[in-house]
């Protein structure tokens, strides 16, 4: 199948060649100091990719494609909420429905007026509540576990961001609402269309599995692998932290977002839609988790106009929106300029160093914008 994106000089996409291969230069320079083994970033605009390179190695004496894929982490929930998107204007769902009308069970233990917009702007209640890894692949026990949730306060009354459960809670209402496991809800509707579908995975096939990057702790001298590389956890497609791509596919699908929700000839929602997904439903209150403005929209998070603006990049402009995952990867698209950004990188560190790391690598793609 045929790239969505074809490669273009980053000069007529009105991007600074001399900041970009500063760019390069500097993960190059990461890699050599031992930060991560390997990494991936890719630039686009005009549905046109000004930049893709792979650095290093994806398993430890196996060098990084472009074919390699990256676990995504947290990235994985703009794609999953994409899939959602497209539900509300089906008008299968509301952003203010109740969960607990939308899926039998989940009122239990006071859930009952949890919508679906406190929901996915993490401020559900219960940002601590897990799926075990043994019931990952049976979603009869994951939807029970699910309804089973216990709240930690009140819905709406804290912003906290919620790692994985909030998720699940989505996969759950996208299977109750469609008849369909949630991974192909999300092929159908988001990858598949765009044409990403070999390159973005929610569930990575067996088949698929041996392009994947395993992850790695520096801590640990890059020695450990992560649970997240064992291949039942990669199949499972974790909605809310276990998506497997290659930093053009982010790329591109951030290239639809920041165009309206439409690459080339595929639409995956309106523009109207883009427009209030990225808003920012949670103002300047603070996000207990990290304790800093979380500036939440509905999936991705916005630069806003703070002071500091984590991995974002202090320069992006206030529309820019995107997402981190576990301190490995970061992806934006900035509407304004209709660029879109995506590192990928195959080790977990410190929010403080990764936060530090992106702000910079973000900031060079951001003066690259010339024009």
């Amino acid at each position: 199948m045929t790239f969505p994106l074809t490669a273009a000089d980053p000069a007529a996409l009105g991007l600074d060649p001399k900041r970009l291969a500063l760019l390069c230069a500097t993960i190059e320079a990461q890699i050599a100091r031992g930060d991560y083994p390997g990494a991936q970033v890719a630039i686009a605009r005009r549905g046109q990719l000004g930049l893709f390179r792979s650095f290093g190695n994806a398993r430890l004496g196996t060098p990084a494609t472009d074919r390699s894929l990256f676990l995504l982490f947290s990235n994985t929930k703009v794609v999953t909420t994409a899939a959602l998107w497209s539900l509300v204007e089906d008008g299968l769902l509301r952003y203010s429905d109740r969960i607990a009308d939308l899926l039998p069970g989940f009122g239990k233990h006071r859930k009952g007026e949890i919508t679906i917009l406190q929901l996915l702007t993490h401020q559900g209640g219960f940002p601590n509540a897990v799926i075990p890894a043994e019931i990952l692949e049976d979603h009869a026990k994951i939807r029970a576990a699910v309804c089973d949730f216990v709240p930690e306060w009140p819905a709406g009354s804290r912003v906290h961001y919620h790692p994985g459960s909030a998720h699940w809670v989505a996969a759950m209402v996208m299977e109750e609402l469609t008849g369909q496991d949630f991974r192909e809800v999300i092929r159908a509707r988001v990858t598949a269309p765009l044409g990403i579908a070999e390159e973005l995975f929610v569930g990575v096939p067996d088949a698929v599995q041996p392009a994947c990057a395993d992850m790695h702790d520096p801590a640990a001298d890059m020695a450990s692998i992560a649970s997240e590389s064992l291949p039942a956890t990669r199949r499972a497609g974790r909605p809310g932290g276990g998506g497997y791509a290659t930093a053009r596919a982010m790329a591109a699908f951030y290239q639809a977002l920041v165009q309206g929700g439409r690459l080339g000839a595929a639409r995956i929602v309106s523009p109207r839609t883009m427009e209030y997904v990225t808003r920012n439903f949670t103002g300047e209150r603070i996000d207990l988790n990290n304790g800093g403005p979380a500036h939440r929209g509905v999936g991705p998070h916005i630069r806003g106009e703070s002071e500091t603006s984590r991995s974002i990049g202090t320069l992006a402009h206030p529309r820019t929106f995107g997402h981190g995952g576990a301190g490995s990867s970061y992806c934006w698209g900035d509407p304004e300029s209709g660029v879109s950004f995506a590192f990928l990188s195959n080790a977990r560190h410190t929010n403080e160093v990764h936060d530090a790391r992106m702000n910079a690598l973000s900031n060079i793609a951001h003066a690259s914008i010339v024009e």
